[in-house]
């Protein structure tokens, strides 16, 4: 029997775990919290994660949780178009918001029997060498498996183990994430209904509308961004300075705000790592560990690619892994899986950390600058299609 350990109950560490178990290997998933829980937030699934999600798992039906995403343009605060809403070509999956919860619900209901949850283990030791198994421990408790995947975040245990020189670093940029659900919606005129990206002088709001099942309550979802470090304040206290900042900036941001409630406010560090892990794959007894997610590449979400690039890891590794025997043909696939996502990985690192140039701009000229560059730059929260994310395609676990 195959066995795999995987750090981490986030959206990665269940995507993987699930599938490593539907293509039969024995997982057990280590978990810090004392329980898996979604935050109470959205997600938009670019047409990649859309793509990887239904590779790892194919009758996961998630066209039922998922709201198709209109572009809503670019805007300044005045209102004024910097780039207007323009039609999605038909081809291929579109991008989708969907919400946390329901994500979460999907990625557990499809662990299936073989996946044993371990929840409130926080792991202080990881053990690795060429003649023995991977295995982690919180100093009483060890598990030992073929396979370890880490899935344990930013800040995680099992990279700073093994690639060290990856450091987690602030971006300059402080976030703010809500759910206003459906019943506390204002009402919004059919332009403003659709959502949008505004860009000001180091400030970005960004609006999207949820689908009436979201989370049973449908609703908005909306993320701020200023630069500048995290806030230290009460929530309540922080939402009043965001109804401040963005109280001249054109219709509905201030309405949104507005309907906004301290409880419903996700506050957050926008950190990165820097440099990228220098690799993702490391050979260990009869296996080795794999890096994937905010394990292996967080980033600044001006993108939004940062799950996406996790259900791609996902995917990638069950293709490789899929049908493989332990030994060193599992450990040649360890190999074969940082070969496939490090460079992927590195160019979605690069264009976000562009784009994070663009959103940062301040003063007359460099706004002057970035709105003139905006056509080719495109901000992609709510943008068109385009290499990163509709090139992609899951591999074959025929051909891989």
């Amino acid at each position: 029997m195959r066995t795999a350990v995987v750090v981490g109950a986030g959206m990665a560490g269940l995507a993987t775990a699930g599938a490593l178990a539907r293509d039969g290997w024995q997982v057990t998933l280590l978990e810090r919290g004392e329980r898996v829980a979604a935050s109470p937030t959205a997600l938009v699934l670019w047409p990649n994660g859309r793509r990887a999600l239904e590779a790892i798992d194919p009758d996961g039906g998630w066209s039922a949780i998922v709201s198709p995403l209109p572009d809503g343009g670019v805007r300044r605060p005045d209102g004024q178009w910097l780039v207007a809403p323009r039609a999605r070509p038909g081809a291929g999956p579109g991008p989708a918001v969907v919400h946390l919860e329901d994500l979460y619900d999907a990625l557990v209901a499809g662990l299936g029997d073989r996946v044993d949850i371990r929840t409130g283990f926080e792991i202080t030791t990881v053990r690795t060498g060429r003649a023995q198994r991977p295995s982690v421990g919180d100093g009483r408790t060890y598990f030992e498996a073929d396979l370890l995947v880490a899935a344990d975040g930013i800040d995680s245990t099992v990279r700073r183990a093994l690639a060290p020189e990856a450091a987690a670093v602030g971006s300059g940029f402080a976030a703010w994430q809500a759910v206003i659900p459906g019943y506390r919606v204002p009402d919004l005129p059919a332009d403003q209904a659709v959502g949008g990206e505004t860009l000001g002088a180091g400030y970005r709001f960004v609006s999207m509308p949820l689908g009436e099942r979201a989370a049973g309550r449908g609703g908005v979802y909306w993320v701020a961004t200023a630069a500048g470090a995290p806030r230290p304040e009460p929530a309540a206290t922080q939402l009043a300075l965001l109804r401040r900042w963005f109280a001249s900036w054109h219709a509905p941001v201030g309405a949104l705000l507005a309907a906004t409630r301290p409880e419903d406010l996700v506050p957050q560090e926008v950190r990165e790592l820097r440099p990228l892990p220098r690799s993702y794959g490391f050979r260990s007894g009869t296996g080795g560990v794999v890096l994937i997610g905010d394990a292996a590449h967080a980033m600044p979400h001006h993108l939004g690619q940062g799950a996406c690039l996790a259900f791609e890891d996902a995917a990638t590794l069950r293709s490789l892994v899929a049908d493989c025997p332990t030994g060193a043909a599992l450990g040649a696939a360890v190999e074969e899986y940082d070969r496939a996502r490090r460079p992927r990985t590195a160019s979605v690192v690069r264009q976000t950390r562009r784009m994070s140039a663009v959103v940062q701009a301040r003063g007359r000229l460099a706004l002057r600058a970035r709105n003139a560059a905006l056509g080719s730059l495109r901000p992609r929260i709510l943008g068109h299609d385009h290499g990163l994310t509709a090139d992609w395609q899951p591999p074959d676990p025929k051909t891989t």
